[in-house]
């Protein structure tokens, strides 16, 4: 079922990337893909290292990673259960790095510096608000347009006026701009360089390599190298250029300091979680 008044290959595009990023936006997912990303552990031990989930958190969020095909439970006996990655879970992973990469590079600069993980966090959060997706694939692909136009494009058979409470929120987040009332819109720079997380999330979703992404039709950057390596640097997480992702540790992603960023950074849209 079309989801917007795009072709139907683009409407299959952001639907599935729009449904990957429910998966893992949800308060602690990330954080628990991340705890079980080694070897399955029991149940037990992911409470361990996530000592800030209360009681009764963790099971419907593993029951939640277990539906979504991201981890696999796995009962040795009736005594003895493990979660693990699949396979699909642990090709998402890579992705993160890519997300945490655009934050260092637009987020705002909080009171606190913020570890990588926090900023993955903050990113999904801009990224799943209603609509945004799709608002965004249309203005990279057509450079600007009107509200009318994006209505046509995203919310096909409502009332047009509809599309402005979203783009407002786009503005707001610093994603999307326009010169004033009445004006087209298009993407802010921070909303451009959302291309390497998108193209990702577009190659993950529909299960091709990751490889693929540089030549996504909308967001591939085809004249950059690959933007996404694999985290086996023993080296510190770095700063790094938005198309390239520094090669880093999953562990990195809880206990990095993000450097500060500039003035012109993006707000993460209300209080942090």
């Amino acid at each position: 079922m079309a989801i917007t008044g795009l072709p139907p290959n683009t409407d299959a595009d952001i639907a599935r990337v729009t449904e990957a990023l429910a998966m893992i936006t949800p308060r602690w997912h990330v954080r628990i893909l991340l705890t079980v990303s080694g070897r399955p552990l029991r149940y037990s031990a992911i409470t361990d290292k996530l000592p800030w989930l209360q009681n009764g958190q963790l099971a419907p969020k593993l029951m939640s990673l277990c539906d979504a095909g991201l981890i696999q439970r796995t009962q040795h006996s009736p005594r003895h259960v493990t979660y693990g990655h699949t396979d699909r879970g642990a090709a998402l992973l890579p992705i993160l790095p890519v997300i945490a990469t655009w934050a260092e590079e637009h987020l705002e600069k909080a009171d606190r510096p913020l570890r990588a993980i926090e900023q993955v966090e903050d990113s999904l959060t801009l990224l799943t608000r209603r609509h945004a997706a799709a608002i965004l694939w249309v203005l990279k692909s057509r450079g600007e347009a009107s509200g009318r136009v994006l209505a046509r494009a995203v919310m096909p058979g409502n009332d047009w006026t509809n599309i402005y409470p979203p783009l407002r929120t786009l503005v707001a987040d610093g994603l999307v701009e326009t010169d004033g009332t009445g004006q087209p819109y298009r993407l802010a720079v921070a909303g451009d360089d959302l291309g390497s997380v998108f193209a990702a999330l577009s190659a993950w979703s529909a299960g091709q390599s990751l490889a693929h992404a540089v030549g996504h039709p909308v967001w591939g950057r085809r004249d950059t190298a690959s933007p996404l390596k694999g985290w086996v640097s023993n080296k510190p997480r770095q700063a790094a250029p938005s198309t390239v992702p520094a090669p880093w540790r999953h562990r990195d992603l809880f206990s990095h300091v993000a450097p500060a960023r500039t003035a012109a950074a993006l707000s993460a849209g209300g209080p942090r979680r």
